[in-house]
């Protein structure tokens, strides 16, 4: 299935998309390979803090109540934030806070799979019926077409958050086995063959995180520190599922509801069981900036590996997908590499140059808000092409670093096939 432009405000029950009304992406990316024009660094501008700066105020004018950003650069440390953390204190958002991560943590999930790629234990081409019998019902679903959003498998979040409150409500505090939500997925019709097209579904993560427990006999938490988060020192990292509480000094999140008006949700304490290897992850800027420059300076995964994360399927005119790993191209001609993430009350962009040299990653407290999630691909454009940043008509910043990658931003990370509007 093709995502939907998420645009705030009331859903209806028609708003929920059938799986066969929209077209998938069309994919014949079996032979893609890094592009020729991706395949170098790019000497960047000075970031535009100033730009950055704007970026995040008119965030908060927009619904969210803080937003944060740190820029790591050539060990260069910027940082900016506006708002509050939290509406009951309101104590100041600070980027020593750490955040729900949501779908940034499939970048997490890709490494440990590539890593056991580079270890000889997994073969991103086979099917994976080898390494699960049964769990599928098409062997020819391979390990790559879940790692690129090709395998065809419905994305149970559209069902389960067709209303975003009371969707969340029911599950804020449920405990679901990995196979509970790969049989939530199979209730429905696949969205294409597998390999034919690009279609973005949390079930694929889902199943990868069961192929990290049965290729190493251990949880996916602790694969992730043991590969990750020990070998990097992210001190603020964390995968607490089914916890339901985030560790130390961390921002509050706020779901905005589906009716225009209607006071915005706490979503800080959820088990994000309905998500675990899929977007369950807990950090800060400063550990995912660390990551990012890591994975693309080559110090994760083996040469050949990170190639392969970096075969691109289109997505729009302005992104590409890997393997667990997005491509964004930004206005001033460079290209940087990440993840978005939204799980409920947590918008995330975090992305780093091709060399890893620079990274930017940035919050806003809130989720299911369309033009927040918009205004943010703006911090990547502050940070990334600084002050050459060409202006969008019609956008909604004004002033340096004002524009916005796309003004109508893919919403993917949760329920993709619902349009909001």
């Amino acid at each position: 299935m093709v995502s939907r432009t998420l645009r705030r405000a009331t859903v209806s029950a028609a708003a929920l998309v059938t799986l066969t009304a929209v077209p998938a992406h069309a994919a014949t990316h079996e032979r893609d390979t890094t592009d020729t024009a991706d395949s170098r660094a790019v000497a960047l501008p000075a970031p535009d803090m100033a730009g950055l700066r704007a970026v995040l105020r008119t965030l908060t004018t927009q619904g969210a109540p803080g937003a944060i950003a740190r820029v790591d650069d050539h060990g260069t440390v910027r940082t900016a934030a506006a708002g509050i953390d939290d509406r009951t204190t309101h104590r100041a958002i600070d980027n020593a806070d750490r955040f729900r991560i949501g779908s940034v943590t499939k970048s997490f999930s890709a490494v440990v799979l590539l890593q056991l790629v580079d270890a000889h234990k997994l073969d991103l081409d086979a099917s994976v019926d080898r390494y699960l019998p049964g769990l599928l019902p098409d062997k020819r679903i391979t390990v790559r077409h879940l790692l690129s959003h090709r395998s065809g498998l419905y994305d149970y979040t559209n069902a389960m958050f067709a209303n975003s409150v009371s969707g969340f409500e029911a599950v804020r505090d449920k405990v679901f086995t990995y196979r509970q939500l790969v049989r939530l997925s199979l209730q429905h019709p696949r969205t294409n063959a597998p390999g034919a097209a690009y279609s973005y579904s949390n079930t694929n993560f889902v199943v990868a995180g069961m192929l990290i427990e049965k290729l190493t006999g251990h949880s996916v938490g602790t694969e992730y520190r043991n590969r990750v988060i020990k070998p990097l020192k992210l001190r603020d990292t964390f995968y607490v599922h089914p916890g339901t509480k985030i560790p130390g000094r961390h921002a509050h999140g706020y779901l905005t509801q589906d009716r225009a008006g209607a006071q915005s949700v706490d979503a800080t304490d959820q088990t994000v069981s309905w998500a675990q290897s899929a977007g369950a992850l807990i950090s800060t800027t400063h550990d995912l900036n660390t990551f990012f420059s890591a994975l693309l300076s080559g110090r994760l995964t083996s040469a050949s590996a990170l190639a392969q994360m970096q075969r691109w399927t289109p997505v729009n005119s302005t992104t590409r997908y890997g393997l667990g790993l997005r491509r964004r191209d930004l206005s001033c001609g460079v290209s940087v590499y990440g993840h978005t993430g939204a799980v409920q009350g947590f918008y995330t962009y975090s992305f780093t140059s091709k060399d890893g040299r620079r990274s930017l990653t940035a919050l806003a407290n809130t989720s299911n808000n369309g033009t927040v999630l918009n205004t943010m691909a703006g911090a990547l454009e502050s940070a990334f092409c600084g002050k050459r940043t060409r202006t969008l008509q019609g956008s909604p910043l004004t002033g340096r670093g004002s524009y916005v990658t796309e003004r109508r931003t893919a919403y993917e990370d949760i329920a993709p096939g619902i349009a909001r509007d």
